[in-house]
Parts: structure tokens; C-alpha cells; sequence
């Protein structure tokens, strides 16, 4: 069979360009009522029967079980699968793994440290970081096997100090990614079940007798896993909800056409409600990308997907210039940004919202999502507006830090009952005046 991918083509000068865009980027977060309703019944089950209830739905969705404890691999499992990869899957793995944590490292000595001071009166005041007890982390399974997500989601919660590491992952039919139990057993995971769907997120958030209860839930997921972390936050917490998986690509025509047709495929593989889109300053290179796009297509095994995507919502965009291009990338705020140019630090500066962004020709957003170091987990559907990519500070949390003197207490005390008097909170006055030198 043979498929056509046709990007939506627009032009900045174009009447109608703000609309045309805005119904290309349109993508709605919101699960349709039969999710909602089929989450809601399974989260509040497992909620109040536990393992009975994870052990129903694994049944019914992925395969036979006798028990939850059945369903948990044991360490010597998750080395069994690393030992049996070939040699090269296991090098790749490790590599991968110690570019994470080194990235990791690096984050947390910059941004997650401690910090006190003490002030002219002597009071101290500072921050205190520690990590969460116990995090659990969702690995998708089913039509694909991601040993990445194991990596991204559990080696910077072992760099921040995290003590236990849950890891769920579905089995359907039972079949296990030898891939994935390794990338468990290099990435420090502590304990490894084959459960899937929203009983995981749920038996996660409340815990059951076997599974035990985290403080915070990370990782993707189809519809009812976000629908499921959605609904459970509060009890927990989480990273995000994820939308599908987005490129852009700013090219001023130095990067081989085909180089960048095979970075919006990247993206358009994974489903096809991706979105990869080009923007550039130059007529004669966008049509070039456009004839690699239909040579380049036959070639791919996920063809098919790849031209739904595209298709659908897809689209290479002449601007007027780079400057104009930069602008209208902030207006969408990307998961992914690559600069294809030959002076990538020129516009670099001009970019303000993006999930990863990846500078030069050489640098693909496959390279992030898999060994470059930085986190693969980012923001998608506009919110990198607000939100950063998952990091070392996901699984930490700070503490305030106060000690006041006696010195201190008679000037803040002066200042605090003042202000509670003012509230109508006598209470919180008085605490503070019976410190006060009489």
C-alpha cells in the first residue's frame, strides 16, 4: 500500500493566518464521558478493595494472574533480563543510563541544595531539601516496549535521594520486554509489577496489600492512565497530563532537506495525533522537504501512521523571516524545538517557551530521547508555556527554614501582632507578644 503525507502549507501573509494555525495546534485534553466514568469505577474499586480489584482488572485486560504477588518480578528477574540482552543492547543501555545521571547530577548540585543564613538579630532563616520517601513510576507497554521511560523517570528520582522506587508496567498477554527489565535493573528501580491501566495509578495512590502506597506518581500513559493520574492527584502527586507528542523544527534551508523530513517523522510515528511542524523563511526549501516527505515515506514501517499524522496535523510554514519564525515558535510553545540553522546561537536567545530545545544541524530530538542526558519527560500541548521538563526537583520537596532569637522575637513580634490584630486573629497576637520582653 502506498501512502501520502500532505502537510497543511501556510504562509504568515496569508488572510486567515492566526485561525488557520490556531485550528492546526487545536488538541483537546479532555477524555471523552466514557473514560471518565470507566476510570472513576476502577480507581474507587481499587481503592476500596485493594488487591481483589488489581487483580480483577489485570485479568480482564492483560492476562491470567493467581495473586498481585504474583504479579511483582524480583531483582534477580530484572538481572536476568540485562545479562540476556546481546552485548551492544546492554553497552546502549548503559551509556544511555550514566548520560542521564551525569545530566542529573548536575541538576541537583545547581538547583537542589540546602541553604541557610542568619540575618543582623541572629534569626536563621534557609530552606531544607529532601527527597520523597517513595515514588511510583508508570512505564507504558502493550503496542511497544520503552526502556527510555525507565531511564528518564527513575534515574533522577535514585540522583534525588528517592529510597523506593516503584515501578508498574502492563504485560498484555503476559509478555515481558527484556528491554525494559533491564533498563529496571540498570536504572535502580526497587521494586518491578506487571500491572497496567488506571488500577495501577490508583493501587499506587492508595496502595493495597500487596502494592505499596507512593507520594508521587510519574510517567505516560494512554487516555485512562491521565485520566486515572488526574483524578488521583491530590492523594498524590504527578508530573503532568501529556498530551501527544509534538516537534517544531526552525530551518533557514542550511540542514539537508531529508535530515529534517526524517525529524518530522520522528515525531508523526509515535501516533496520529502527534503534530510536527516546520516553519521557515524560504519557499524553495520548504518544497524540498516536501519531496523528501513523499520519497522518504514508502520506506518507513510505520507509513501508515506517519502520513495520518502528518495529514492531519501536520504543516510547513513560510514565514518572513527567522525573527518572525522564533515568535511564532514561542506563540506555540513546543515539546520539542529543533534550530536546523547554521547559527543556532543567533536565534536561540529569542525562544522563550519550549520543552527540549535542540541547537544545530546535528542535534535530532531522537539523540534527547534516549542518550543525550537531558530528561525526555516534557511538557506538550502549549504548557511548556508554564511547566519544565521532569528533573531532579520532581522528587524533591522543600522545607522552610526559621529560628528566631530572642534578640529577634521583640522586633518581628512587634510586626506580626500588629498585623494579626489587623486580621481579627487575637490568638496569633498574643503567641507572638508573650515573647516580647515585658
Amino acid at each position: 500500500m502506498t501512502f501520502s503525507a500532505q502537510p497543511l502549507r501556510l504562509a504568515t501573509t496569508d488572510a486567515g493566518f492566526d485561525a488557520a494555525l490556531a485550528a492546526r495546534l487545536h488538541w483537546s485534553a479532555e477524555t471523552d464521558d466514557g473514560v471518565e466514568q470507566a476510570v472513576a469505577g476502577i480507581v474507587d474499586d481499587v481503592r476500596r478493595r485493594g488487591d481483589a480489584a488489581v487483580l480483577e482488572y489485570t485479568r480482564r485486560f492483560d492476562m491470567e494472574a493467581a495473586s498481585v504477588a504474583e504479579l511483582e518480578l524480583m531483582p534477580a528477574q530484572l538481572k536476568a533480563a540485562f545479562d540476556g540482552l546481546p552485548a551492544m543492547q546492554r553497552e546502549a543501555l548503559e551509556f544511555a543510563a550514566r548520560r542521564v545521571r551525569s545530566y542529573h547530577e548536575a541538576q541537583k548540585t545547581a538547583s537542589g541544595l540546602s541553604w541557610q543564613y542568619r540575618d543582623e538579630d541572629g534569626t536563621l532563616l534557609g530552606q531544607k531539601v529532601t527527597p520523597l520517601d517513595r515514588v511510583g513510576i508508570y512505564v507504558p507497554g502493550g503496542k511497544a516496549a520503552y526502556p527510555s521511560s525507565v531511564l528518564m523517570n527513575a534515574i533522577p528520582a535514585r540522583v534525588a535521594g528517592v529510597a523506593e522506587i516503584i515501578m508498574v508496567v502492563p504485560t498484555p498477554r503476559g509478555e515481558k520486554s527484556a528491554l525494559v527489565l533491564a533498563a529496571a535493573h540498570v536504572a535502580g528501580v526497587s521494586r518491578v509489577f506487571t500491572i497496567g491501566g488506571a488500577q495501577a495509578v490508583a493501587a499506587l495512590a492508595y496502595g493495597t496489600q500487596t502494592v505499596p502506597r507512593v507520594d508521587k506518581v510519574t510517567g505516560p500513559g494512554n487516555a485512562y492512565v491521565a485520566s486515572a493520574k488526574r483524578r488521583v492527584f491530590g492523594q498524590v502527586g504527578i508530573d503532568m497530563i501529556a498530551g501527544p507528542s509534538e516537534i517544531l523544527v526552525l530551518a533557514d534551508g542550511s540542514t539537508p532537506p531529508d535530515w529534517v523530513a526524517m525529524d518530522l517523522f520522528s515525531q508523526a510515528e509515535h501516533d496520529e495525533l502527534a503534530q510536527s511542524i516546520l516553519l521557515c523563511p524560504d519557499a524553495g526549501y520548504i518544497e524540498q522537504v516536501q519531496r523528501e516527505i513523499e520519497r522518504l515515506l514508502p520506506e518507513m514501517p510505520r507509513a501508515e501512521i506517519i502520513a495520518k499524522s502528518l495529514t492531519g496535523r501536520g504543516a510547513l510554514i513560510l514565514t518572513r523571516s527567522m525573527q518572525e519564525a522564533c515568535e511564532i515558535s514561542n506563540r506555540i510553545a513546543p515539546e520539542h524545538l529543533e534550530i536546523a540553522s547554521s547559527e543556532p546561537h543567533r536565534w536561540e536567545p529569542l525562544l522563550r517557551h519550549a520543552g527540549a530545545i535542540f541547537l544545530g544541524a546535528y542535534t535530532s530530538e531522537s539523540l534527547g530521547d534516549y542518550c543525550a542526558g537531558p530528561n525526555h519527560v516534557l511538557p506538550t500541548s502549549s504548557t511548556a508555556r508554564f511547566s519544565s521538563p521532569l528533573g531532579v526537583y520532581d522528587f524533591q520537596k522543600r522545607s522552610s527554614l526559621i529560628e528566631v532569637t530572642q534578640a529577634g522575637a521583640q522586633t518581628l513580634g512587634r510586626v506580626a501582632a500588629e498585623l494579626a490584630y489587623g486580621e481579627g486573629l487575637q490568638a496569633h497576637a498574643r503567641a507572638a507578644e508573650l515573647r516580647l520582653k515585658r
